[in-house]
C-alpha cells in the first residue's frame, strides 16, 4: 500500500524514480513517484508522523519497497566501470568497495515491503532544488550549506552517501546534525523500526510480515 494512503502530510521523493541517485539514471522497476510498504510498516510511520507534527516536523522518504529487479539495477551497475556520480555519493570511497563494505548487496530488506529509507524536514519545508542531469555534483559528506539543495535538516551528510560520516553514530557529526539523526531514530525504534548503523537514514520494521520474501512487483 501507498503510505500516504495512510498519512497524505508524508512527503514522497522517490530518488530511484529519478536520475538523482549513485547510478545516474532512473532505476529499473520505478515506475511512480510512490512510496509502497506493508500495512504495518505504513501504521508505524502514521504514528511517527503524528509525534513529529507538534514539532513542526515531517517524515520524507526516499525509498521503500525496492522491487528485485532495481536491486539487480544496482548489481549490474556495480560491475561497470560507470563512476559518473561518484563526486556526490561516494566521493572518498573506491566503487570496487561498495560491495564488500556492504553498500549493495544482491538481495536487499526493501524488497520485503517493510524498509524504508527517509528523513525529516520542517513544516512548512524550504524550498527542493531540482537536479539536473549533467550538472556539477555536491559532495554529499560537505557541509549542509555546500551539499546537493534537499530540504531535509541537517543530518550531516545526504542520503545515499556511502561514506563513514553516514554511519549513524559516527561522533564526527556536529550538532544539529547529531541531534537531528537521534531524534528520528529514536522515533522511528519507539514505533517499531531498527536503524541500520551503517545508514542514518535507513530502517526496518521488527517483526516484518514477510521476512523471507524478496518481491518483483513493479512501483506504480
Amino acid at each position: 500500500m501507498s503510505v500516504q494512503d495512510v498519512d497524505p502530510s508524508i512527503v514522497v521523493e522517490a530518488r530511484y524514480f529519478t536520475d538523482h541517485n549513485f547510478v545516474g539514471e532512473r532505476i529499473d522497476g520505478y515506475e511512480a513517484n510512490k512510496c509502497l510498504v506493508t500495512p504495518q510498516a505504513a501504521e508505524g510511520l502514521r504514528r511517527v508522523q503524528e509525534e513529529l507534527r507538534p514539532k513542526s516536523l515531517s517524515l520524507k522518504v526516499y525509498d521503500c519497497y525496492r522491487p528485485q529487479r532495481a536491486v539487480n539495477h544496482f548489481v549490474r551497475w556495480a560491475k561497470t566501470s560507470d563512476t559518473r556520480m561518484k563526486a556526490e555519493f561516494y566521493p572518498t570511497l573506491g566503487k570496487d568497495r561498495l560491495f564488500p563494505d556492504g553498500y549493495i548487496a544482491e538481495r536487499s530488506g526493501h524488497s520485503r515491503g517493510s524498509t524504508v529509507d527517509l528523513t525529516l524536514i520542517d513544516v512548512p519545508a524550504r524550498p527542493q532544488a531540482q537536479y539536473r542531469a549533467g550538472e556539477g555534483l555536491a559532495n554529499c559528506t560537505a557541509p549542509q550549506e555546500r551539499r546537493f539543495a534537499d530540504n531535509s535538516v541537517d543530518m550531516g551528510t545526504g542520503f545515499d552517501c556511502f561514506d563513514k560520516l553516514a554511519h549513524t553514530a559516527n561522533p564526527a557529526i556536529a550538532q544539529p546534525a547529531k541531534g537531528n539523526r537521534a531524534l528520528l531514530k529514536s522515533l522511528m525504534d519507539k514505533h517499531g523500526f531498527t536503524n541500520y548503523a551503517q545508514e542514518w537514514w535507513h530502517f526496518t520494521l521488527r517483526g516484518e510480515p514477510h521476512p523471507g520474501t524478496y518481491f518483483d512487483l513493479p512501483v506504480r
